[in-house]
Formats: structure tokens, C-alpha cells, sequence
């Protein structure tokens, strides 16, 4: 047992050390039109894992081309802000539109379907479709945070993914380690102390990490307000909507009966179990950046 755990740990150490390298250049030195074709891709790869859980455990009969559908259009809508310059600012509102238009589709669907379609059909393939393609779309939405040339955006994604990755890993080890209180029959691994040693361990990287920028980019310091107490309070906050998004997504896999959404990064399981509460994260990072930092 002990053998396959040790196994097991080295496999998600390596997929880590592999994957993540090439994760941070391209999310740092690509171009806006590369960044919005790999998070469409992200999105109907994250979208087909969630759907899949539903469709195979015969829990619901979500209409899926409507969720790729709205994916794909919103990376379109992007991708063509970012070539024509069409006013950037007017993206998320066209894409606004695409919930409406969605919901009508999927209820004249349902009225058609002679009984096959039902409301929870609908209301599992909405929540795919706000819940993937709408929130990682934030992460487009963030880089494109610029002042006099600079790309801030890239300086501040990072605290997203710290917040994030930075909360899994330490909640992981203390949990293990010193965890004894359980706090939700949503994921029963779960303790208090790994929810506090996320929050703790996001936040001392957040805080190494805000030092560095002022430390090696002092002209980031100067265009925007990277106050280190005011990142370590955002990523706090962060950390904490994080973990809410990683039970978010416990629950729905509790609920279908399975252990992840795929088998795509070895050791980590699918696409959405890796990227979870990032998921969650990213419209709150965006919100409290542009509002606090930018």
C-alpha cells in the first residue's frame, strides 16, 4: 500500500515539474491570440470531462453541443478583439449575450424533445457553461490589464494560481500531516487545518512573490499599487474562494459517484481536477485587482 502511495506522489511530482514549466512560458510570453486558442481548448476539454460525468453515470442528459458551442464562440469573440482592435471593453458584454441565447436554445430544446429533455438537463448544462468557459474567460480578461506599454497582466495572473496552487499543495501536506477536524461531508478528506495551512501556505508565496517583483521589476511598484499587505489580504481572500471551488467541484463528482473527471494528467486525474479552484479564482481576482491594485 505503502509502495503504491509513494508511486502515486512521485507520478503527481513529475506530471508538476513537466507540466508546469511549460504552463508559465506560455502563459507569460504568449501572444493574446495563442493564450485565447489554448483556453478555448481548456474550456471544451473541461466541458466534456464535466458533461461526461453526468452522461455516463446516467445522472442527467446535458445538451453538450451547446456548451462547446458557447466556448468556442467565446474564444471567436475574443480572438477577433485581439485582431481587428475592436474595443476590447465591449468582449464581455457580447458575451453576456450568450447566457440568454443559450437559456433560449436549451428551453425550446426541452419543449421539442417529447419528453426526453428535462429542466435538470437544462439546469446541468447551464452550469457547465457558466461555470467553464464563463470564469476562465477572466483569465483573458486579466492579462489584459496594461499601463504605459507594460504588461501587468502577466505580473499579476500569477497571484491567481498562486492563491490557487499555493492552497492545494499546502492543504494536501497539512491536512495529512496534522489534520483531524472534518468540516464538510462534501469531501470528507478535508479538515480545518488543511483549509487554514492552505490559506497560510498561499499566503507566504504571495508575499515572497510580491517582494520580488518590487525587488527585481521596481517599475511594476510604479504603475500599479502592489502594496504587499494589500496582495497578502487579496490573496487571503483568494485562497479561501479557492478552496471553495475545489469543493464545488467535490461535489459534483460525489454526486455523479466518481473519484475524478478524467485521466488526462497522470497523477492529477482530468483537466478540471487540476484547475478546479482556479476556476473559481479567476472572475474574483479580476474584480478585486482591477479594483484595489490597477
Amino acid at each position: 500500500m505503502k509502495e503504491g502511495k509513494i508511486s502515486k506522489n512521485l507520478t503527481r511530482i513529475l506530471s508538476s515539474v513537466i507540466l508546469f514549466p511549460l504552463f508559465a512560458v506560455l502563459l507569460v510570453f504568449a501572444n493574446n491570440v495563442v493564450m485565447d486558442v489554448f483556453l478555448g481548448i481548456i474550456s471544451v476539454l473541461c466541458l466534456y470531462e464535466y458533461y461526461r460525468c453526468f452522461t455516463e453515470t446516467k445522472k442527467a442528459n446535458p445538451s453538450e453541443y451547446v456548451g462547446y458551442v458557447v466556448a468556442i464562440l467565446i474564444m471567436l469573440f475574443f480572438i477577433n478583439g485581439h485582431i481587428t482592435g475592436y474595443s476590447f471593453e465591449m468582449t464581455p458584454e457580447l458575451i453576456g449575450l450568450l447566457l440568454p441565447i443559450s437559456l433560449l436554445v436549451l428551453i425550446c430544446e426541452l419543449i421539442l424533445s417529447k419528453g426526453k429533455k428535462n429542466i435538470i438537463d437544462i439546469a446541468v448544462t447551464m452550469l457547465g457553461i457558466i461555470y467553464i468557459p464563463y470564469m476562465i474567460m477572466y483569465l483573458s480578461m486579466i492579462r489584459q490589464f496594461v499601463d504605459i506599454g507594460q504588461p501587468i497582466g502577466n505580473i499579476l495572473i500569477w497571484y491567481a494560481f498562486i492563491s490557487a496552487w499555493g492552497s492545494d499543495i499546502f492543504a494536501y501536506f497539512v491536512g495529512r500531516r496534522w489534520g483531524k477536524h472534518h468540516f464538510t461531508k462534501v469531501s470528507p478528506n478535508k479538515t480545518i487545518e488543511g483549509c487554514i495551512g492552505g490559506i497560510c501556505g498561499a499566503l507566504v508565496i504571495s508575499i515572497i512573490y510580491t517582494i520580488a517583483i518590487r525587488k527585481f521589476l521596481p517599475i511594476i511598484p510604479d504603475l500599479v499599487d502592489l502594496n504587499v499587505l494589500k496582495m497578502a489580504i487579496i490573496t487571503i481572500v483568494l485562497s479561501f474562494i479557492g478552496q471553495i471551488g475545489d469543493l464545488a467541484a467535490s461535489s459534483i463528482k460525489r454526486y455523479c459517484g466518481i473519484k475524478d473527471f478524467g485521466d488526462i494528467i497522470p497523477g492529477h486525474g482530468g483537466m478540471l481536477d487540476r484547475i478546479d479552484s482556479v476556476i473559481f479564482i479567476l472572475p474574483f481576482a479580476y474584480i478585486l485587482l482591477a479594483l484595489f491594485v490597477i
